[in-house]
């Protein structure tokens, strides 16, 4: 019983160590800012990244070069606008609202009755989220609208994620990174100015970056292996619950009854869709997981 269920175990802890490490980020979004705190993170990221799959080994095409410099791209933005969000609004909902990117993936390459009855489910719980919805009058429309933005960059994260890593490997999330860095820091620099280099801040940044980047990919490679896919993907699939509760016990972010359910609604769609892919797919660890930000 034990063997089976540490990998499963190995996931909680992973999911756990992502969503504290946005609470964390968030306590220094007053100083630094969101662009900032997305710009360091990725680049300490970027470094630890680097030295894992050490990418000057590997050579590299034009295809793949275009396709990585997209996936870059989409790190960065994807990364930027679900700080910006969660700057804005609760994080449970920020995570749940985001997780719509990766389900309008799914539903792309879906042509079954069941699975539009999930992506429904899921547009009942964004629908519960919006600001013209009257539980939603505490939620900052700039804040779902960031959100929103993050769950389509993380949908552009798959798709260009997935053609990088098929022409350049596992090696594509280190230069990815590298790319999202290199958008992001000047951005950030008009934005946070000298602020951004105080070197009392930088050591929390570095922690952030750890428990985001390095601890959960390391949980990852162990568990993945040991795990079918479809867990793998019901398990991602409540990260808006350790998002919430993160939020709760390090922020002290109440969320309403009818916000808990909205989520819920996401989660279930979301479930629903894993449970309902073919059984064929495979994991293959070739990026963090995304909810490693």
């Amino acid at each position: 019983m034990l063997k089976r269920s540490w990998p499963v175990l190995l996931i909680f802890i992973s999911m756990i160590s992502v969503q504290g490490s946005a609470s964390i980020a968030k306590h220094l979004f007053p100083v630094l800012g969101p662009e900032a705190m997305t710009a360091w993170r990725l680049f300490f990221s970027a470094i630890m990244l680097i030295f894992i799959f050490k990418p000057w080994r590997k050579s590299m095409t034009k295809q793949a070069l275009k396709y990585i410099f997209l996936y870059g791209i989409s790190i960065g933005c994807m990364n930027l606008a679900f700080y910006n969000a969660i700057a804005r609004v609760p994080l449970g909902v920020a995570v749940a609202i985001e997780l719509t990117g990766p389900i309008m993936v799914a539903m792309c390459s879906s042509r079954k009755l069941l699975d539009f009855i999930w992506l429904s489910i899921a547009i009942v719980g964004l629908f519960m989220l919006l600001p013209f919805y009257q539980v939603s009058d505490n939620l900052d429309p700039i804040g779902i609208l960031f959100a929103l933005l993050a769950g389509s960059g993380w949908a552009c994260y798959i798709l260009f994620g997935r053609k990088a890593s098929t022409l350049y490997g596992a090696s594509s999330v280190a230069v990815g990174s590298v790319i999202a860095t290199c958008f992001l820091f000047p951005i950030s620099i008009l934005q946070s100015g000298s602020t951004m280099f105080s070197l009392e801040l930088l050591p929390l940044v570095f922690v952030v970056s750890l428990l985001a980047s390095a601890i959960p990919y390391g949980l990852d490679m162990i568990a993945l292996p040991r795990l079918p896919a479809q867990t793998f993907s019901t398990l991602m699939s409540l990260s808006p619950v350790f998002a919430a509760l993160s939020g709760l016990v390090v922020l002290h972010e109440q969320l309403t009854t009818n916000q808990w359910l909205a989520i819920i609604f996401i989660i279930i769609s979301s479930i629903g869709t894993v449970l309902t892919m073919s059984r064929s797919v495979k994991i293959k660890l070739v990026e963090p997981n995304p909810e490693n930000k």
